[in-house]
């Protein structure tokens, strides 16, 4: 028995055969303990597959999620995609795929699903008459511009359902794709239907290109805020996640290029490495980074008494104890400096009104 994993290297799956991904292997999910990848005997050289891209498509019966943790600030949130092909190897999404049957490793960035009837469900859920208007979070599991949505175009229609009911929304992404939208973003930002949060960790590229492999590159990231915010499209600048001893000596630069760019508000997280993500974070350091990787997990632990995460509400998003306090000093200054607010403005839930289906008939009197 053994992972799916080549012997020949230390570092888990052969880099030929993972090029351009952020996970260095491909280990069981905590559902899944053991996988069998068995032998014919011959003791012949086997050539083994690049991990590809495959998509899978899944008809879900309902796309609202609802959410209760006190420490976000929304209750529900779509996701038209399971699995993220940006390969961001800190992503605290990967363990959902263990649902799913699929590794948390390189399965996340490579087997992914697609729901294409999503935005036909959304109608009917929003259509419900028990249903009540709260801003929709769309991005915060996995990134909806994604490059699958090129093809895909889920979003693109999702944002279509939102802007004729009226209803607000607020993205995160990483995905210069979301320019492709501005037409209808800019229809609901006039009417304050809408909030994007562009993510910035880093403005190095070689730090971006090996943390964050199918990601756009940095710069290319904060020209999409100019041009949402030239659109009139309000957007906060997201440093998630700050890792520190890698990329916490950015924190004023990333937060200064955003308000040049045109960001109203900025916001950070610092890294979490719940369940699988942890080992994975820690193979990627010791891939990439031995020199600092043991410095690194040590202030990671330090903030999380010990541990390399606490899942406590309140602390698995800030982290505790004199590091944590002083990042979140310097970012609070920061923000002062560079005229950055703590959120946008509100959105407005008022307006939501379901469209006439068709065979509705017009009302007599409103």
């Amino acid at each position: 028995m053994r992972q799916d994993t080549d012997k020949n290297t230390a570092d888990g799956i052969d880099p030929g055969r993972r090029r351009g991904r952020g996970a260095v292997s491909n280990r069981a999910s905590r559902y899944e303990p053991q996988r069998e990848d068995t032998h014919d005997g011959w003791e012949i050289e086997e050539e083994r597959p690049l991990f590809r891209t495959n998509v899978e498509l899944e008809e879900p019966r309902s796309v609202i999620t609802r959410n209760i943790s006190p420490d976000v600030l929304f209750d529900r949130s779509i996701n038209p995609y399971r699995g993220c092909e940006h390969g961001c190897i800190y992503c605290f999404a990967r363990p959902t795929h263990a649902y799913l049957g699929y590794s948390a490793g390189l399965d996340f960035e490579t087997r992914l699903v697609a729901r294409p009837n999503a935005p036909e469900v959304l109608k009917r859920e929003l259509r419900k008459r028990s249903y009540r208007a709260a801003p929709l979070a769309i991005g915060t599991n996995t990134d909806p511009y994604q490059p699958l949505e090129k093809t895909h175009e889920i979003m693109r229609r999702l944002l279509i359902v939102l802007r004729d009911f009226q209803h607000p929304v607020g993205i995160v992404t990483k995905g210069t794709l979301i320019e492709r939208d501005i037409d209808i973003l800019s229809q609901m930002a006039a009417r304050g239907l809408v909030h994007v949060g562009i993510s910035v960790t880093t403005l190095d590229p070689k730090v971006s290109r090996l943390m964050e492999p199918r990601v756009p590159m940095p710069a290319r990231r904060l020209q999409t805020i100019r041009r949402l915010t030239e659109a009139g499209i309000p957007v906060r600048l997201m440093m998630a996640p700050v890792i520190p001893a890698l990329t916490d000596h950015e924190v004023e630069n990333i937060l200064q290029s955003g308000a040049e760019m045109g960001a109203k508000a900025a916001s950070w997280i610092m890294l979490r490495l719940p369940l699988e993500v942890s080992e994975l974070f820690r193979e990627w350091l010791d891939t990439h980074f031995p020199d600092r990787a043991g410095r690194i997990m040590a202030r990671v632990r330090e903030m999380h008494g010990g541990q390399d995460y606490d899942a406590r509400w309140g602390r698995r998003m800030r982290g505790e104890g004199n590091y944590a306090q002083m990042i979140a000093l310097r970012v609070e200054k920061a923000m002062k400096r560079f005229g950055l607010e703590g959120d946008l403005p509100a959105q407005r839930c008022d307006l939501f009104r379901p469209p006439l289906a068709q065979g509705d008939q017009l009302a007599l009197f409103e």
